[in-house]
């Protein structure tokens, strides 16, 4: 995987699973290999889709950090007599007409909300069927990575490519326990969330994030995170050696 070992322009987001005009929500930090940080609002999932295709052709390296599930665990995999192949998943799971109607059939087997080895491994708080995850889990599959199959874009799951352009799943809550750091405290609207905001927008510039007045302010006042959920994915992934089961069950880097 070329972008653990390489300079490369990083991409975190903030991804959302909402429907309808609540769509556009998706919110993108950029780290030039210069240092140089910018914070982008607004976005769909179509033109998350374009962003993504248009760093194809800049003569770039890009790693693309999306905060969404990729897969399920293969136990539903085999619940549901899918061959243990990502495609295959993406393909089943694009027939159901949206989330609720996925999320239902697979309640419909078995109700329990089990979580892949990677969300144990890199300590994800939720699994992927979870009520407050299937939506991106469906979405993010369905109508971002499926799209995004025809191109020459390494998709990890999927296939291994020597293609600038590489889009991995990632976690803000991961990357918070890999520093030490609880994942809980920051989202919301009192004085002691605001305080908290504070404090890891400093430890992002600790940790080498040259962060702009204006960016830091849009960390911090963002009651939601979503914004310091996206530059929280700027902070370099870790080499791992991933197991068979990242295979059709994705890895969180």
């Amino acid at each position: 995987m070329w972008w653990l070992m390489t300079e490369r322009i990083i991409h975190g987001v903030d991804f959302s699973g909402a429907q309808g005009g609540g769509g556009a929500k998706i919110v993108v930090a950029t780290r030039q290999d210069t240092g140089e940080i910018s914070l982008e609002r607004g976005l769909d999932r179509n033109r998350l889709v374009s962003r993504i295709r248009e760093t194809l052709t800049d003569g770039n390296q890009h790693l693309w950090r999306i905060d969404a599930p990729f897969s399920v665990p293969v136990t539903v995999f085999d619940a549901h007599e899918l061959e243990r192949d990502w495609l295959v998943l993406a393909r089943w799971m694009r027939q159901f007409n949206d989330p609720r109607d996925w999320r239902r059939a697979l309640r419909a087997v078995d109700r329990k909300e089990k979580k892949r080895l990677c969300d144990r491994s890199a300590h994800a708080p939720l699994a992927p069927m979870n009520l407050r995850v299937f939506k991106q889990t469906w979405t993010v599959v369905c109508e971002v990575l499926l799209p995004l199959v025809s191109d020459e874009i390494d998709l990890p799951c999927l296939r291994p490519t020597d293609s600038s352009v590489s889009v991995v799943e990632s976690c803000p809550a991961s990357v918070l326990h890999r520093l030490g750091e609880s994942s809980r405290g920051y989202k919301g609207k009192t004085d002691d969330n605001l305080a908290r905001r504070k404090s890891l927008v400093r430890l992002l510039e600790d940790e080498g994030l040259d962060l702009s007045s204006s960016i830091r302010r849009r960390a911090v006042e963002d009651p939601e995170g979503d914004a310091l959920d996206s530059l929280l994915l700027l902070l370099a992934p870790v080499s791992e050696v991933t197991p068979h089961e990242a295979g059709c069950e994705g890895w969180i880097w």
